[in-house]
């Protein structure tokens, strides 16, 4: 019999805590935050290990696509960071089991093609290592759809990606859109993500425009970075939408003045499971997604963590992505 999902996200605590900075500062787990369970969009948001996820039926078309040096073992092992944000992925309150968005829609799409899921926890840098050698079939860690990404990954898109400005309450920043509302700002950002690299062009934009540079700060903690909002050391925070937002339903304090593509002005960034490229994966990927898409799984993955939102009406298979780095 498959072993519940709750059970087969368990990783050692020693795993998760020498985990190297990922992709966003880590989210302190609700344990430690709070223990009254988060409402989010006036509905409880279950953060125990044992989660009842929304599951879905296999499809033997669909799972009979899946490449056979893949299928054999009837394991799918999905890639996640050790350290994520909620509603992503996150510790639940056992400070041990991933739960999440992510976790959610890895499980539909095991489900799809008839697979258990193996998880494999590592860092946000390892992540991309992994999927390249093949040692992560999978990753589902809100990873973005980029051109640079695409020469070595297929990627089977599922969210929209929308990052945010998140600001004190009492700032007087109240609007951000372009790069000049940020000159001069101490701004805390996750080194190493997209919403970094924007945030260097515009402040390369700035500086070409005679305006005062931004100073940027990095923490490996999101609650660090929620601390230096608070005692003003942090003007603003450039990051994902969804942790974002989650964190202000729960906790308050602060709010979101301008949100932005994750591909930059021009394209809607889209978050997409990424696997190494030309492994025969991406294809079933895709196909289990537009599955839980049409028969509604998907969007009672989504409402449950308050991220109905970030819907896409289908799944893409490497679309435009987010544009290449100037050299």
């Amino acid at each position: 019999m498959r072993a519940s999902l709750a059970r087969a996200f368990a990783v050692p605590a020693f795993l998760l805590l020498t985990a190297a900075c990922g992709a966003e500062p880590a989210l302190e787990t609700p344990a430690a935050q709070a223990t009254a369970a988060p409402v989010v969009a006036g509905k409880k948001i279950n953060t125990g290990p044992d989660q009842n996820r929304v599951r879905a039926e296999r499809v033997d078309a669909i799972a009979a696509q899946v490449p056979k040096d893949i299928a054999a073992d009837g394991k799918l092992t999905v890639g996640f960071s050790g350290q994520g944000a909620a509603p992503l992925v996150f510790r639940a309150d056992d400070d041990t089991t991933l739960i999440g968005v992510e976790t959610d829609i890895a499980q539909l799409v095991a489900d799809v093609l008839g697979l258990e899921i193996s998880p494999e926890i590592s860092s946000w840098e390892n992540l991309f290592l992994a999927a390249k050698s093949g040692k992560d079939e999978v990753v589902f860690n809100n990873v973005t759809v980029t051109e640079e990404r695409k020469d070595t990954y297929d990627f089977a898109t599922y969210r929209v990606d929308q990052l945010g400005w998140q600001v004190p309450d009492n700032s007087p920043v109240k609007a951000i859109a372009k790069a000049a509302d940020i000159a001069g700002l101490r701004v805390s950002v996750g080194s190493g993500t997209n919403q970094e690299k924007i945030l260097l062009d515009w402040d390369k934009q700035n500086k070409a425009a005679g305006l005062k540079p931004v100073e940027i700060l990095y923490y490996e903690k999101y609650s660090d970075v929620l601390l230096g909002l608070k005692s003003g050391r942090v003007q603003a925070y450039f990051g994902p939408n969804p942790s974002i937002a989650y964190n202000i339903a729960v906790s308050g304090g602060s709010s979101i003045v301008g949100t932005f593509s994750g591909a930059g002005p021009d394209l809607q960034g889209l978050i997409a499971a990424m696997t190494k490229k030309d492994n025969g994966l991406v294809k079933p990927l895709s196909e289990a997604l537009n599955t839980v898409i049409k028969n509604g799984k998907y969007k009672e993955v989504l409402d449950r963590w308050g991220l109905a939102n970030e819907a896409i009406p289908e799944s893409q298979i490497n679309p435009p992505g987010l544009p290449r780095q100037e050299s």
